[in-house]
C-alpha cells in the first residue's frame, strides 16, 4: 500500500508519499510560495537526483496537481500512474473537541474542521485547501483528517480547563487543547517498544523541543496533560514564543508601548522566547555560539529554556506518580547534546541519569541513560509523516 501523505500550509504544501509495506519513503517534496509570484516545487524521489521545478501556482490545487506530475513524471516520477495511491492522509492542526482520534474525511468531518477555523486561523483555512485540492485530483482515492489535537483529548477535565468563568467555555471552547499531538504519540509508541513494556504499563514524558516545544504526559498509553494550551503559545520558553507568563503582562506591555492586541500577539508569537531574551537569534546553535563568545543574554536564554522544560517534567511526573523514562524529539531536543544536559542536570533524585558519551550522538536512536539509571532517558527522532500514514493505512483497511 502506497500512501500519500500532505501538509498544507498557507503558502506551502509539504508532502511524502510512503509504500507501507516497508514503510520507505519514495519521494518527498515542498511546494513552496503558492499564491506568491516565484513558486516552486522542490521534489526528491528515491535514488534519483532531486529536482526544482519552477512553475506558478495560484492555489492549492495547482500544487497537488504538479505533485501528481512529479511522482508520475517518466524521468523523476516514482510510480507509473495515481492508481498506485492507496489513500491520502492530511495533517490538520486542530479538531477541536470533535476528534479523538483520526477520521476517514467525509461531509461531516469537513465541517467540523471548518467549525474549528476560529481556533486555527493561520493553520486550518489552508489545509482545507489541500484535501479540497486532492479530492478534485483524486475523487475515488479515500482520504484520511490526522489531527496534532486528537492526542490529547484523552486530557482529564482537571488537566484542560482553565480557572475563567465557565460560560466562555460553554459560548467559546476556550481549554486546554494541546498540539504537536502526533509527534508525541509516534514517540512515545517507539519508546515502549525500546523499553520491552506495553505501554499500558508506563508512565513517558515526551519533550518535543523545536522552534515550537512542547512536553506531554503520557500515562498508560494516554495524554493526561500538555503543556501548550488553548494556543502553541502557552508551555515552555520556545525559539520565538513567550510560553507561560503573568496574563496581566499583556495589557501591561499594551498600554506602555501602544500596542494593538495583534501587534502585542504577534510581539509574543514571533519576537518573544530565547529570540527576545537573546536578541541574537532563535535557532539555539547561534545562541550557544553567542554564550561561549561571552554573551550573557544568550547564556541566560539557555538557561531560562532548560529551566522552563525542567519545571514541565517535575510536574508531570508529580501528576502521573511517578515516570519511567524521558524522550527528547524534535529538532532541538534530537541534536542539541548541551540542551539535554542542562535539562537533566540535578534530576539524579529522580531517577534521571545520562551517560556523557551516549549523549554525544545526535540525530538517533538511543537510550542515553547510565546503566544504573532509574529512569530510562531516550533520544527518538520524531515521525509525523509516518504517523500519519500509519493511521490512515489503519482506518482505510477497517473501511
Amino acid at each position: 500500500m502506497k500512501i500519500l501523505v500532505v501538509n498544507a500550509g498557507s503558502s506551502s504544501l509539504k508532502y511524502q508519499l510512503i509504500n507501507m509495506n516497508n514503510e520507505e519513503i519514495m519521494a518527498k517534496g515542498l511546494c513552496e510560495r503558492i499564491g506568491i509570484e516565484g513558486s516552486q516545487l522542490k521534489h526528491e524521489p528515491k535514488d534519483k537526483d532531486s529536482v526544482v521545478i519552477a512553475e506558478p501556482m495560484k492555489n492549492h490545487t495547482d500544487a497537488i496537481r504538479l505533485v501528481i506530475s512529479a511522482l508520475v513524471d517518466k524521468n523523476h516520477g516514482v510510480i507509473n500512474g495515481m492508481d498506485e495511491i492507496a489513500a491520502v492522509g492530511h495533517r490538520v492542526v486542530h479538531g477541536g473537541e470533535a476528534f479523538n482520534a483520526s477520521a476517514i474525511i467525509n461531509e461531516d468531518v469537513m465541517k467540523a474542521i471548518e467549525a474549528c477555523i476560529d481556533l486555527a486561523p493561520l493553520h486550518n483555512p489552508p489545509a482545507i485547501s489541500g484535501i479540497e485540492a486532492c479530492k478534485e485530483a483524486m475523487p475515488s482515492v479515500p482520504m484520511v483528517a490526522v489531527f496534532d489535537t486528537a492526542f490529547h483529548q484523552t486530557m482529564p477535565k482537571q488537566a484542560y480547563f482553565y480557572a475563567l468563568p465557565y460560560e466562555l467555555y460553554e459560548k467559546y471552547k476556550i481549554r486546554r487543547y494541546g498540539f504537536h499531538g502526533t509527534s508525541h504519540k509516534y514517540v512515545a509508541e517507539r519508546a515502549a517498544k525500546l523499553l520491552g513494556k506495553p505501554i499500558e504499563e508506563l508512565k513517558i514524558i515526551t519533550c518535543h523541543l523545536g522552534n515550537g516545544s512542547s512536553i506531554t504526559a503520557v500515562k498508560n498509553g494516554k495524554s493526561i496533560d500538555t503543556s501548550m494550551g488553548f494556543t502553541p503559545l502557552a508551555g515552555v520558553v520556545m525559539g520565538t514564543r513567550s510560553g507561560d507568563i503573568d496574563p496581566a503582562i499583556v495589557k501591561f506591555i499594551m498600554e506602555k508601548e501602544n500596542l494593538s492586541a495583534k501587534e502585542v500577539d504577534g510581539l509574543l508569537n514571533k519576537k518573544s522566547g530565547v529570540l527576545g531574551l537573546s536578541s541574537v537569534s532563535s535557532d539555539f546553535r547561534d545562541i550557544f555560539t553567542a554564550a561561549n563568545d561571552g554573551n550573557d543574554k544568550a547564556k541566560l536564554a539557555l538557561d531560562v529554556f532548560a529551566y522552563s522544560v525542567k519545571k514541565y517534567i517535575g510536574e508531570y511526573a508529580a501528576v502521573m506518580g511517578g515516570v519511567d523514562a524521558i524522550v527528547f524529539t524534535a529538532g532541538v531536543g534530537e541534536n542539541s547534546v548541551q540542551v539535554r544536559g542542562m535539562i537533566v542536570d540535578d534530576l539524579e533524585f529522580m531517577g534521571i541519569k545520562i551517560d556523557e558519551e551516549k549523549n554525544g550522538i545526535r540525530g538517533k536512536e538511543i537510550d542515553i541513560s547510565t546503566a544504573d539509571a532509574k529512569v530510562r532517558t531516550l533520544v527518538i527522532p520524531t515521525n509525523e509523516e509516518l504517523m500519519i500514514a500509519l493511521d490512515t493505512r489503519k482506518l482505510v483497511e477497517k473501511a
